[in-house]
């Protein structure tokens, strides 16, 4: 990647006060906030790292946006799956390059970007036209149309199959993640993994019952609680605020027939 931002890149500009914003540089357009405006060509052929002032002197610091700031930012139709979330979801799956992945339930493709990061081949069930082309839409607004050799999503019911055979990976954000349960079976190779995104402990505890008929093994359940820390001299501290419960997440494999 050049180290100089360039016209049509995705930048992110913080504030002293933390506030963010996604950009999209275009040469000859300005971008504007309370505290004044700033002109993207200022921009175009600088750096990350770079402090620029806006027309009322604020300062506002450019980087180009991680994927966590990316997925709290970007454009979404459905709720997303959280970073805390998504990073929990690839190591319980395992998810590996070249993996060809099943994601059912792609909502706004915040899931989908970081299978996607991770090296998988990833093909989409989504029920909502809307949400499936948003999802495209942000998937490829943070790593490129080069990606869409990878990602492919069709506009389908989970519930009634999976057409795929031989799959390594089955990855869920649906209501009722058992009734994909013996699709899933169907799908994966032995060894595969099965893992489902759920709000609810009972949507979790009601996949783990559907599991026990097999072919399923090494079923574990687990929550993310994310809480920050405030550094500042002598005064260490917890933050007074945490990103507490999301969902769960659930990962069991499969077993050889």
């Amino acid at each position: 990647m050049s180290r100089t931002l360039r016209d049509g890149e995705l930048v992110l500009l913080t504030d002293r006060k933390g506030r963010r914003y996604l950009v999209t540089l275009a040469e000859g357009r300005e971008f504007h906030t309370h505290a004044g405006l700033v002109a993207h060509d200022e921009l175009i052929g600088g750096t990350e790292g770079m402090l620029v002032r806006t027309s009322r002197n604020a300062e506002l610091t450019i980087w180009r946006p991680t994927l966590h700031d990316y997925v709290l930012k970007m454009p979404r139709g459905a709720q997303v799956v959280y970073p805390k979330d998504s990073a929990a979801i690839l190591m319980l799956a395992d998810v590996f390059p070249g993996a060809r992945v099943l994601e059912s339930g792609v909502g706004s493709g915040a899931l989908s970007i970081s299978l996607l990061r991770a090296g998988a081949t990833v093909l989409g069930y989504e029920i909502r036209e809307d949400f499936a082309q948003q999802a495209v839409e942000n998937v490829t607004g943070f790593l490129g149309s080069e990606v869409t050799q990878r990602f492919q999503v069709e506009i389908r019911d989970c519930y009634q199959g999976i057409d795929d055979k031989g799959l390594d990976r089955v990855v869920l954000d649906l209501p009722e993640p058992w009734q994909v349960v013996p699709h899933a079976a169907a799908s994966l190779h032995p060894g595969g993994i099965l893992a489902a995104y759920t709000p609810s402990i009972v949507q979790a505890a009601q996949l783990r019952e559907a599991c026990e008929a097999g072919p399923w093994a090494a079923a574990s359940t687990v929550e993310i609680l994310h809480r920050g820390w405030h550094i500042k001299g002598d005064a260490v501290r917890p933050e007074h605020r945490m990103v507490g419960h999301t969902g769960f997440v659930t990962a069991v494999r499969r077993l050889a027939d």
